[in-house]
């Protein structure tokens, strides 16, 4: 007998479990569905469909999916005496771990909480997955647009989706608006609202290692953190921050930063390395029309991450086909990502895209990728058919628009008629890698026109620094250490750290002024005793403006760099002049 009131779990399938921190997926799978509001019932009901035909195919019956109904927005309304939102819903899609929704409506009124806001929040979905690419013969603004192809990591749970703010008038408001003024001494206009903007290294961090997980899972070359860390220094730039830590920290073994990519490598990817980058928030934005196939794996904030995912999907077709899925460490919800369309209800009219493709992640998410493949590569003999619905129907020349049934019995007629999935396979393995090689190809060649054109910026003095350290022991003579200048064309060496663990330097203004200017013998006298200790050392994520006003302010031309207590390259004042010089330098 069932323990719920109205969900009725399937007698014939398994769950999938999670075991040892991965997830266990049954050949009998039970997964959960919402239909939805609006056109939901519509797409769900034909892409019930079409995924059961591509797991049919791909595995001959030995797999199936249980589907178990569950009840979220009106439906559920109908059923839990007015509750859009019932709490064992949320408890099923708990304990089913994988489940997908069609488009839900928030009721009107005041107190309402939007659905969507609150499955995020009750199961801690804290990463918005949105994978963007294009599929051949889908209708876009962009002239090449098979060069996007990447997937968005956005944090889900913090910024201001915190839901913190204060409106004006209030007692709440004008009481944190006179702390903002009295205590801290900040500046803003009266009668402002106010809101904040929380963003945590928790938060931050395990939306990172996410990303940088899926990279590694799927093959991906490279994860960029975008940010506007270059304004707010404590929210967007420590996110930065937090999420080059984690690639150090727990995927050091398999990642290399950009700066290393270009100053270690010259360009040339490691094999069995994902380069971590970074870009401003307004750069990637221009980047995703201007370089698309620069980026691979993109991990955002917010705020962020919600207008750049729309706007890439603009690109590759819209939200109509745009895939989605909001996920926390092991429990999944793949939804539809646009709205519910209500005057389109029950027409048979609407394209099932979105949808479709959130089951194809939802598809691979459980590791039956034969099933998702067999879909993806289909799609788009379909298109060139000429089978499309309404919204694409009007921008292809002889199209021949059906509804949104129909559209689905084209796919499952395609995805039946025999496709040679391991062909299919090979053919987009090699443009990938050939793809690839021009980049690198790219790189190589012109190294800075390349880092430039693609957007990055430096950000902070490692970014800048010479991480190879050329270094000389306390103990070699200084005619050495001038050897060892002179033979690396550099203008200082550091000096390795002495008895009591203290690092040193020995620049040529030391020895003109010590050696040459007070009449010692550089081959007797020793480092120790014309070098400066304790030596200035930065943080590695000290931003450029602020590493240029502590050289400003003191007597050093120069500094080293440390990160988690290790002295890891060092950074020059020509450094600062030449990242201005190449870069340029905006007051943003």
């Amino acid at each position: 007998m069932s323990a719920y009131r109205h969900i009725k779990i399937p007698t014939t399938g398994e769950k999938i479990t999670v075991e040892n921190g991965k997830l266990k997926v049954p050949d009998q799978a039970i997964v959960g569905y919402v239909e939805g509001d609006g056109i939901g019932p519509d797409i769900t009901k034909a892409c019930l469909r079409i995924w059961d035909a591509a797991v049919e195919k791909a595995y001959g019956g030995t797999r199936k999916i249980h589907w178990c109904e569950t009840y979220l927005g009106e439906k559920a309304a109908g059923l839990y005496d007015g509750n859009y939102c019932p709490d064992e819903t949320l408890k099923v899609l708990q304990d089913l771990v994988v489940s997908i929704k069609g488009p839900l409506t928030t009721p009107v009124g005041g107190g309402f909480r939007s659905l969507n806001v609150a499955l995020r929040q009750d199961l801690d979905l804290y990463a918005c997955v949105r994978p963007v690419r294009h599929y051949a013969g889908v209708p876009s603004p962009l002239k090449n647009p098979g060069k996007v192809d990447v997937v968005l990591f956005r944090e889900n749970t913090e910024d201001v989706y915190a839901g913190i703010e204060y409106k004006t008038g209030t007692p709440e408001n004008e009481k944190i608006a006179k702390f903002l003024r009295e205590e801290m001494k900040a500046k803003f206009f009266e009668g402002a609202g106010i809101g904040i903007k929380p963003i945590s290294e928790f938060g931050s961090k395990r939306l990172v290692r996410k990303a940088i997980q899926y990279a590694i899972d799927n093959g991906r070359e490279s994860v960029t953190l975008v940010h506007k860390g270059n304004i707010q220094k404590f929210t967007e730039g420590a996110f930065r921050n937090w999420g080059y830590e984690v690639a150090r920290e727990e995927f050091g073994s398999v990642t290399i930063t950009e700066e290393q990519l270009y100053a270690e490598y010259k360009g040339k990817q490691p094999e069995g390395k994902i380069v971590i980058k970074d870009r401003i928030a307004d750069i990637m934005f221009q980047m995703m029309l201007l370089r698309p196939d620069e980026f691979d794996v993109l991990a955002t904030t917010n705020l962020n991450g919600d207008y750049l995912s729309d706007a890439i999907a603009a690109e590759v077709g819209g939200m109509g086909i745009a895939p989605g899925a909001n996920i926390a460490d092991h429990v999944a919800v793949f939804e539809a990502t646009h709205g519910t369309a209500p005057k389109y209800a029950n027409l048979n009219k609407v394209n099932p895209g979105s949808l479709l493709f959130s089951g194809v992640m939802m598809l691979e998410y459980m590791g039956w990728n034969e099933a998702a493949d067999l879909i993806t590569l289909v799609y788009p003999e379909v298109i060139a058919d000429g089978i499309v619905t309404y919204d694409f129907a009007r921008q292809i020349d002889g199209a021949k628009e059906v509804g949104t049934s129909q559209f689905a019995d084209a796919l499952i007629e395609r995805i039946n008629g025999g496709v040679d999935l391991e062909a299919k396979r090979k053919a987009l393995q090699a443009q990938l890698i050939k793809e690839r090689k021009q980049r690198e190809i790219r790189r190589l060649l012109q190294p800075m026109e390349e880092m430039i054109d693609s957007g990055r910026v430096p950000q902070t003095v490692a970014d800048l620094m010479t991480r190879s350290l050329i270094t000389v022991t306390d103990s070699e003579t200084v005619e050495s250490a001038m050897h060892v200048m002179t033979d690396n064309d550099v203008s200082s060496v550091v000096v390795e750290p002495n008895a009591d663990g203290v690092w040193g330097i020995v620049t040529r203004r030391d020895i003109v002024a010590k050696i040459v200017h007070a009449g010692k013998n550089p081959a007797t006298t020793r480092v120790q005793d014309v070098c400066t200790r304790p030596v200035a050392s930065v943080p590695a994520e000290l931003s450029i403006r602020e590493a240029a006003a502590r050289i400003s302010d003191s007597d050093y031309s120069r500094m080293t760099v440390e990160q988690s207590g290790k002295i890891i390259g060092i950074v020059t004042e020509t450094d600062i002049f030449n990242a201005v010089d190449k870069f340029g330098w905006a007051q943003e």
